[in-house]
């Protein structure tokens, strides 16, 4: 059987100090051969051999002990608590490879904590000025009023509505961000049920015909299609479809079209993608299209309205599912946003 690398050191130790008491033995019992019987030196030996193993070993592994234990407590990033839990070892080459492993799991987890620092501070730096702007508005049109502008009923109607539509862009970032909360803390329940994909996306092209007439944007399918039946959320799903193609006439060139097309894979998935003819999303952006507020032209974007929340929505709710969502895009030639539903038996 082979030992343990662990005991090899003091093994080799034990043996050669046995080694050595079996020569002085040996000369001895040359020299004093009536005074020490063989079997008394081959027990002796045999004694020698096992106290010496074990005193090496447990003095070894206290060394050890002792200064990783220092090591532990003079480095911030190391725990003296999980140094018990693991077994010392005489095998420095062991040890050492644990000791490192052990370091880069604490780095990578200060990595992971600084990258989540980070996205908080720029999370509420992105609420805050996604929530001042139509704030300010409100309160610049609110205070134009009352220095006077009441009196005009046509400017009065005017800054009226306009106060309205960005109250209207404030109820529609907290209920975008209430979603997405609902969704991350597993309180947002989704009811599964077969239902025909075909039929609910035209339900959403007819909702959304009105703002793809206005930008000369045709909605279509890319070819006829019979009923698909999948299982899955079909209000939530109605959503993710509503945001891919709002986004689609949204960002969309006038006197083009938004193509939705679905192919079955054979891991038993629909493959859903909403195809269209914008301006296209440049490379380096492609990695946080979906983050929250995330904007490519963050002019443009805030020109079309929206909260911000739209692709982040969209990727919770595919990920609730358990499903995937990608983006195939290249600049000037339009975006390709795609994701799997399971089909219904």
């Amino acid at each position: 059987m082979k030992l343990k690398k662990s005991y090899s050191f003091a093994l080799k130790t034990s043996f050669q100090i046995t080694l050595i008491t079996l020569l002085i033995g040996g000369g001895m019992k040359y020299f004093f051969p009536s005074e020490i019987s063989f079997r008394f030196l081959l027990t002796s030996v045999l004694f020698i051999f096992i106290v010496s193993f074990l005193i090496i070993q447990i003095r070894i592994e206290h060394f050890i002990y002792q200064r990783v234990k220092k090591i532990y407590q003079d480095v911030s990033l190391l725990n003296f608590k999980d140094l018990k839990n693991t077994p010392i070892t005489s095998d420095m080459e062991t040890l050492s490879k644990e000791v490192s492993k052990f370091a880069s799991e604490k780095l990578r987890e200060i990595q992971n904590l600084n990258e989540q620092a980070k996205y908080r501070r720029e999370f509420l730096g992105n609420v805050a000025h996604e929530l001042k702007t139509p704030l300010f508005s409100i309160q610049g049109y609110l205070l134009t009023l009352l220095d006077g502008a009441l009196a005009d009923k046509k400017v009065r109607k005017k800054y009226v509505e306009n106060a309205v539509k960005n109250v209207e862009r404030l109820v529609n970032i907290v209920e975008d961000l209430d979603t997405i909360a609902k969704i991350e803390s597993k309180t947002l329940a989704l009811n599964f049920e077969s239902f025909d994909i075909v039929a609910l996306t035209k339900s959403v092209f007819e909702m959304t015909e009105m703002k793809a007439y206005r930008k000369y944007i045709e909605l279509k399918f890319d070819k006829k299609y019979n009923p698909i039946f999948v299982l899955a959320d079909p209000k939530k799903i109605e959503q993710v479809l509503e945001n891919l193609i709002t986004n689609a006439i949204k960002y969309g060139k006038s006197d083009t079209e938004c193509t939705v097309k679905f192919e079955k894979i054979n891991t038993g998935k629909l493959l859903i993608t909403v195809i269209d003819k914008g301006e296209g999303i440049a490379k380096e952006h492609l990695p946080r299209i979906f983050e929250r507020f995330y904007r490519v032209d963050a002019s443009r974007s805030r020109e079309e309205g929206g909260s911000g929340l739209g692709l982040s929505i969209v990727k919770h709710i595919v990920e609730a599912h358990k499903e995937t969502i990608e983006v195939k895009s290249e600049k000037g030639k339009g975006s390709e946003f795609s994701f799997t539903l399971e089909l219904a038996n």
